[in-house]
C-alpha cells in the first residue's frame, strides 16, 4: 500500500499541513524530504530503513556521505541531496539567527547549531565562534581536529585567529565523540590558558560548550567553571 492508500489524517503531508511538524515522528519528517519509495514500499517504510541503519541518529543519516546514502535503496544522488540540503538549511537559519542577535541572549540557537554541526562526529574537533562588541556572530572557524580522546589545541593560533577577525569576544566549542559530556581536567586547564592568553589582548571568552551527542551542550559558564 502506497502512502497515497492511507487515511487522509495518517498521511505525512497532510498530518504537517494540519496539526504542524512538530506532531511528525522523525521517520515521517523524512518520508516528506524523501517524497517517494520504492516497489513494495512507502516512503516511510523507505525513511524507517535508514534510521534503523543509522541507529535513529539523524544527523548521522545526514551527515553520511552522499555515495552511502545513495546506496540505499530508494534513495539515489537526488534524495541524498535533498536530505543534505535540509540539514544545511537548518544550519544557515541559525548562524543567520546568531549573526543578528546578542549571542547571550539567544543560548538555545547556539546549542542548536553547536548540535547541528559537531554531534554527529566521530573524531574530536575544536571550535572557535568569533564574536563582535555586540556578542553577535562574526565567524565560526574549527581550528583543530584530534582523534577520539585527543585534540592539540594551541593557544597561539587562537589568539592569531581572533586578531585577525578583530573579535571582541569568543565562545570555545569541541566534542566528545564517546558521548559523555563531562569536561575533563585537561579541558579545564586549556580553557584557563587560552582564557588568560586572550585576556592579554583584551579578547573576553564568554563560554566553552562541550557537545556530546544529541543532549544539550554542556556550558562552562553554567558550571561556574570560567
Amino acid at each position: 500500500m502506497t502512502i497515497s492508500d492511507w487515511p487522509l489524517s495518517e498521511r505525512p503531508r497532510e498530518k504537517l499541513l494540519q496539526q504542524g511538524a512538530q506532531v511528525l515522528s522523525p521517520a515521517e519528517l523524512l518520508a516528506i524530504c524523501l517524497r517517494t519509495g520504492v516497489r513494495g514500499k512507502s516512503a516511510v517504510d523507505v525513511a524507517r530503513e535508514l534510521l534503523e541503519h543509522y541507529q535513529g541518529r539523524l544527523l548521522a543519516l545526514i551527515e553520511a556521505p552522499v555515495e552511502e546514502l545513495s546506496a540505499h535503496a530508494g534513495l539515489g544522488p537526488a534524495k541524498a541531496a535533498q536530505l543534505k540540503a535540509s540539514l544545511e538549511i537548518s544550519r544557515r537559519a541559525l548562524v543567520q539567527t546568531m549573526t543578528e542577535r546578542d549571542l547571550l541572549g539567544s543560548p538555545t540557537a547556539v546549542r542548536d547549531w553547536l548540535r547541528l554541526k559537531l554531534a554527529h562526529l566521530n573524531h574530536e574537533v575544536f571550535m572557535v565562534l568569533l564574536l563582535d562588541a555586540q556578542n553577535r556572530l562574526i565567524d565560526a572557524a574549527e581550528l583543530f581536529r584530534g582523534t577520539l580522546t585527543q585534540t592539540s589545541v594551541y593557544p597561539r593560533e587562537v589568539v592569531k585567529l581572533v586578531l585577525a577577525r578583530n573579535a571582541a569576544a569568543v565562545i570555545f566549542a569541541h566534542n566528545h565523540p564517546s558521548g559523555t559530556a563531562e569536561p575533563s581536567r585537561a579541558d579545564e586547564c586549556l580553557t584557563q590558558t587560552l582564557k588568560q592568553a586572550l585576556a592579554l589582548v583584551d579578547v573576553r571568552v564568554l563560554d566553552h560548550f562541550i557537545v556530546a551527542g544529541l543532549a544539550a551542550p554542556l556550558s562552562f559558564s553554567e558550571r561556574g567553571l570560567l
